[in-house]
C-alpha cells in the first residue's frame, strides 16, 4: 500500500514539473515573440529557419501589425440596456406589438 502511495506521488510530482517547464517556456516564446513584433527593425533569420508570422486578425488591410486595443467596450447605463433589450424584443418576429 506504501509503495501505491510512493509511485503516485512521483507521478504527480513528475507531472506537476513537466507542467511547470511547459509553462514557462511558453511565456519565454510568447515574450521573444512580442519583442519581434513590436521591433522597428525586422529580424534577420538564418537559411532554413521558420519565420514567424500573426495571427491574420492582428493585421490590418496592408498588412501591417496594429497597435490599438482589439476590443472597445463603453459603459452604458441600465436604462440604456433596458431601451435595447426592448427595441430587439419588439422588432423579433414572434412578439406581439403593443401600440
Amino acid at each position: 500500500m506504501m509503495i501505491l502511495q510512493l509511485l503516485y506521488m512521483l507521478a504527480f510530482i513528475t507531472l506537476a514539473v513537466l507542467a511547470i517547464g511547459n509553462l514557462f517556456r511558453n511565456v519565454y516564446m510568447l515574450g521573444l515573440q512580442s519583442r519581434t513584433y513590436n521591433s522597428p527593425i525586422p529580424p534577420a533569420y538564418p537559411e532554413g529557419a521558420a519565420q514567424f508570422s500573426p495571427h491574420p486578425e492582428l493585421l490590418d488591410e496592408s498588412g501591417q501589425i496594429i497597435d490599438e486595443p482589439l476590443l472597445v467596450m463603453r459603459s452604458m447605463s441600465v436604462e440604456d440596456a433596458r431601451e435595447q433589450l426592448d427595441a430587439l424584443y419588439h422588432q423579433s418576429p414572434g412578439s406581439k406589438d403593443e401600440v
